[in-house]
């Protein structure tokens, strides 16, 4: 089953740790990766830029709204994301928990929903 793993942690807190850790930890994600893909559950991954970049879209009786930055003020961002195969949720929880990120803030884990029809399928 698929599952992807939503690392939330606080940009702020983040951008002061040093530089050399913030490489380290990247590494240590790089070196995750590598060790899913030899077990064949590495799907994707990728850190996200700051939250300041996104933009968000909304659609409210057919009038679209557009808006910089985060849509809502929170303590944490969602920082980066895991697209993994695993054989259940424990198994997906086990891997969440060698995230670096699980360290700095929160790992969510969600099962991916299954659809027919898309493209590539």
């Amino acid at each position: 089953m698929k599952y992807l793993l939503l690392v939330h942690h606080n940009e702020e807190a983040f951008g002061r740790m040093s530089e050399e850790t913030r490489k380290a930890m990247l590494a240590e994600s790089v070196r995750l990766c590598h060790q899913l893909h030899d077990k064949g559950q590495y799907i994707h991954a990728s850190p996200l830029q700051p939250v300041a970049t996104a933009t968000v879209i909304q659609v409210r009786d057919g009038k679209r709204s557009v808006t910089d930055g985060p849509f809502i003020e929170t303590r944490e961002q969602l920082a980066g994301y895991f697209l993994i195969d695993a054989a259940n949720s424990d198994e997906a929880i086990d891997i969440a928990g060698r995230i670096p990120g699980a360290r700095i803030g929160a790992v969510e884990v969600r099962p991916i929903r299954e659809i027919t029809g898309l493209p590539g399928e």
